[in-house]
């Protein structure tokens, strides 16, 4: 609970590659917060349909389906009694009463980021302009989602209680900003 006694409800989107993973982990241990990552069931998915991460999210274009289940998820999680963390690009919309973050990145540091991640056969890059092109790519296919199913563009700073530029802060300092701003 924050220091006015209320639940603790965050929500993170951003760019890829910004570190909303890496932040929320830190915000888990330090500050007790669940975390549900939406990136995780996203990348399960494409591991069970046999596809990379961008040929997933291509392949959600035409199937809405998978979107209405996961955000119909989302939303009920986001109801739950608990503090908690939401590593979502949708969280924001789907879940109004949360604390609102958007961490954003230059697009170089972001693919260094991904590049070191090691997050499987599904989101694996050759090299670093490989994985600009396509961290390009995808959040091309997102945003076109959104706005196509929701009418939201998830790139407008008015979206948002808080934005940060992770690119030469540590996750330490944005999860400690993040956690200021809320008390």
């Amino acid at each position: 609970m924050n220091q006015a006694g209320k639940r603790i409800k965050i929500s993170v989107t951003g760019d890829l590659g910004s570190g909303k993973s890496t932040v929320c982990r830190y915000l888990k241990e330090n500050f007790g917060l669940n975390v549900y990552s939406i990136g995780l069931i996203q990348r399960s998915l494409a591991e069970k349909y046999n596809m990379d991460i961008c040929a997933f999210n291509r392949y959600m274009e035409t199937h809405s389906e998978i979107d209405e289940e996961i955000d119909t998820e989302l939303a009920k999680i986001g109801k739950r009694d608990e503090d908690m963390i939401l590593d979502s690009r949708m969280a924001w919309h789907f879940v109004p009463d949360s604390f609102k973050v958007y961490l954003s990145v230059q697009l170089d540091a972001a693919a260094q980021r991904v590049i070191r991640d090691q997050r499987g056969a599904v989101e694996s890059y050759a090299s670093l302009d490989e994985a600009k092109n396509r961290l390009v790519e995808r959040k091309h296919s997102e945003n076109l989602r959104y706005i196509t199913k929701y009418g939201v563009d998830c790139s407008k700073p008015e979206n948002y209680d808080l934005t940060i530029d992770t690119t030469d802060i540590s996750p330490e300092q944005v999860a400690k900003t993040i956690m200021s701003k809320i008390n």
